[in-house]
């Protein structure tokens, strides 16, 4: 974990993510990138210089629960996960399943997914009286947007590594944004974090599952291809991503 806890310190102190008394809700799917952010995040708050916490900010795990197919998901992993943490654990059962694939029929169903489990999540951190919400964007998610964004809309962009939310009055912040994917899936294995795997039934078969395939093979057959993008991308100032923003 120290590797990610480097990567995360210095997103955290280049983009300003954390200050002093922020009560931070993490959404936490279960899923590697989510857990490595949670345990990143509660391990930032034991770092001391002359006994005094250099992070002082409270943590909240939230986990919305799509029930795929109708039936409660198993999240007693991330509840055991938090608990071990001493991080506050809210679970929050929704109908986003049958809204999205029975009752809408989407067949294109992950951006209405997608913008209800943010309205869901940013709801549960106003409902926590958090003022800051964390998701587990990684380097490799931030590289797959920006093709996605340049390739699909023909324009130049991405999410930002934070974004105040005027609506709810809270801040969205992502400190895995320095972090490589194979960081996170050799941490999550050195330390044996319990993976819940989504059963999403078209997890394998979306645009950012191929963009992800089209980065690999660029990456093998032309070495430091995403270091390049993610250059690009921060040379080109938009969205919060330059250098010094």
């Amino acid at each position: 974990m120290q590797k990610i806890l480097s990567h995360v310190r210095r997103a955290c102190q280049e983009f300003d993510l954390i200050k002093s008394g922020d009560k931070i809700a993490v959404g936490v799917s279960g899923g590697k990138d989510s857990l490595v952010l949670l345990s990143a995040l509660a391990q930032m708050r034991q770092f001391r210089k002359d006994g005094v916490p250099l992070y002082d900010y409270e943590l909240q795990g939230i986990t919305l629960d799509p029930r795929f197919f109708g039936k409660d998901g198993d999240f007693s992993p991330v509840e055991r996960f938090c608990a071990a943490l001493d991080v506050p654990f809210t679970l929050i059962r929704t109908d986003l399943y049958e809204i999205v694939f029975d009752i809408r029929k989407e067949k294109n169903p992950c951006s209405l997914c997608a913008k209800m489990r943010r309205g869901a999540l940013h709801d549960a951190t106003v409902a926590a009286g958090c003022n800051k919400i964390a998701l587990a964007h990684s380097f490799d998610d931030v590289i797959e947007t920006f093709i996605m964004n340049l390739f699909r809309e023909g324009r130049v962009g991405c999410f930002a590594p934070q974004s105040y939310l005027s609506r709810k009055d809270i801040t969205l912040i992502r400190p895995l944004v320095l972090t490589p994917e194979h960081m996170v899936i050799s941490a999550a294995a050195a330390n044996n974090f319990e993976i819940v795997k989504s059963p999403c039934p078209i997890d394998k078969s979306t645009e950012r599952a191929r963009t992800k395939a089209f980065l690999a093979e660029r990456e093998r057959e032309d070495k430091g291809f995403k270091d390049r993008m993610f250059t690009a991308l921060r040379k080109s100032g938009v969205d919060g991503w330059g250098f010094g923003s």
